[in-house]
């Protein structure tokens, strides 16, 4: 009997060994919520040991990795017009893993406030006037731990590609190569291919000069990188473009050069499949660390507030009507203003808010998007020529925080969604340059299709460095990790953006 209850003892604490150490070895995921009103709430900070920041997600859900997960790990959660809350990884659990934040109400004494009423007008041209001083980079030598995620959606409506003629094929070998091509083109409208894109990296820049010239130099290491996709799908114009060719290279002689022809206009470039012209036309090396490092340099550039371009509400303030919805308090408690904008003139696009803060008048936070009827370019010949696109979706939320080794602000977090409409009805021909008879082959195609992507930037920490470390590191290309469907498990040991519902249910065939 003694043994008996010996054993029994035995295994209850074996067993309860074996379940804290499952509970200590897992990530844990959390929300953020209105305590008066329990909707979720996006894009809060959480500073995590006082040492990386993550952001809540547009669900209001965040997740902390295994290394963060530990009862004693400190957590401290803001957002602009809450108070912030302190608490241990211990007290989440205890409050079965919801943070719920309270609006800041706070007398006006406890905050600076200028004595000079400021009309938004004043307010912007204040912005415009200390955009270099808060936004500049002062070139330090810099290391930003970085999570970027990218997701591309190929919606098409209508997908018909069929061979008219193909020189010197039988009528059997046309039918069964349009057979191919049908099958492949007719499932996309009803199974429209999405991919998903995460990496993890380090980044690294400092300034130094080049040909007797100012020049950022930066290098990247990643961490990891994961692609979440239906490999038998193409989830972008240029990857659908890649597997028709593939069908079509049965019809085009790979020996041979072509010119092309579509509609009343023809190409004066030479196509050939031959690997050796195309080595010979192809001049910069690619791969996967390039790829990468130049969409992570565009999106910093596109998503600058010093980009004129791009963010025209904060640059040409001329042609936007701003109004003043009245003020909050940032995560530091200081006074901030909060404007609306909407287009006053023609050639404005967007419609938005922005959170500015009082005492240097730096933007802290914008959320823009689209105004009504609004589009961000197009081309409209689709009767002369059966050609029309519309980039008819842009919309995004940027946030800056004060940088922690030096003057100014940097970017904190962005999301940026852009979608393009695109529609093409024309005939595209394929002629041999030959003096003798002629290969020709001939396509017909009608496309209309909607395509979306966006990207989500996270800047985890950013310490200083020095400049001969950052000459030491060398750029190593790397492999995405293909996965069939989103798995925590391979980001236990780090920390990111919690993935939308949507990325979590999607998986592949």
């Amino acid at each position: 009997m003694k043994l008996f209850v010996c054993r029994k003892l035995l295994f209850f604490l074996i067993s309860a060994i074996f379940f804290i150490q499952i509970a200590k070895s897992q990530n844990i995921t959390a929300k953020i919520i209105d305590s008066s009103t329990s909707e979720s709430i996006p894009y809060a900070n959480i500073l995590v040991n006082n040492s990386e920041s993550l952001i809540s997600n547009a669900e209001g859900y965040f997740t902390l990795s295994e290394n963060s997960s530990d009862n004693n790990t400190s957590l401290v959660v803001s957002y602009l017009g809450f108070v912030n809350k302190k608490l241990t990884v211990g007290e989440l659990k205890e409050q079965q893993f919801i943070i719920k934040l309270q609006a800041a109400i706070i007398e006006l004494n406890e905050v600076t406030i200028s004595n000079k009423k400021l009309s938004p007008n004043e307010i912007m041209a204040n912005v415009r006037a200390n955009l270099e001083r808060n936004y500049k980079k002062d070139g330090q030598a810099t290391k930003d731990m970085i999570f970027f995620r990218t997701s591309t959606n190929f919606k098409p409506s209508i997908l018909d590609v069929e061979i008219e003629k193909s020189t010197g094929f039988s009528k059997e070998a046309l039918k069964k190569a349009n057979t191919q091509l049908s099958a492949y083109t007719s499932k996309l409208p009803s199974q429209p291919p999405k991919e998903y894109t995460d990496v993890l990296c380090n980044y690294f820049t400092f300034k130094t000069q080049k040909d007797d010239k100012p020049y950022y130099l930066s290098k990247l290491d990643v961490i990891k990188a994961t692609k979440l996709k239906n490999e038998n799908s193409s989830a972008s114009l240029e990857e659908l473009e890649k597997s028709t060719r593939d069908i079509m290279l049965t019809h085009l002689d790979t020996s041979k050069y072509y010119r092309i022809k579509s509609g009343l206009f023809g190409s004066r470039d030479t196509i050939s499949l031959r690997k050796d012209f195309n080595q010979r036309k192809k001049k910069v090396k690619t791969n996967q660390l390039t790829t990468t490092k130049a969409s992570l340099s565009s999106f910093l550039s596109e998503t600058s507030l010093l980009n004129k371009k791009e963010l025209e509400f904060i640059n040409d303030t001329e042609i936007y009507e701003y109004v003043y919805e009245g003020a909050t308090y940032s995560n530091d408690y200081e006074f901030v203003y909060v404007l609306s904008f909407k287009p006053k003139k023609n050639r404005a696009i967007y419609k938005g808010k922005l959170y500015i803060s009082e005492s240097d008048f730096a933007v802290i936070r914008t959320e823009f998007s689209l105004a009504e009827g609004k589009k961000v370019s197009g081309f409209n010949m689709k009767f002369l020529l059966g050609v029309k696109t519309q980039e008819n979706i842009s919309n995004g939320t940027l946030i800056f925080k004060k940088n922690p080794i030096g003057d100014g602000y940097y970017m904190h977090y962005a999301s940026k969604e852009t979608g393009q409409y695109i529609y093409v009805n024309r005939p595209l021909k394929f002629i041999e340059l030959t003096d003798i008879e002629k290969d020709v082959v001939a396509f017909d195609m009608k496309i209309e299709a909607n395509t979306i992507t966006k990207t989500e930037f996270l800047n985890i920490s950013r310490t200083e460095t020095s400049e001969a470390t950052i000459q030491k590191i060398t750029e190593d290309d790397f492999n995405f990790i293909k996965i069939k469907s989103y798995d925590p498990k391979i980001w236990k040991d780090y920390n990111g953006i919690e993935p939308l519902e949507e990325m979590k249910q999607f998986k592949t065939d």
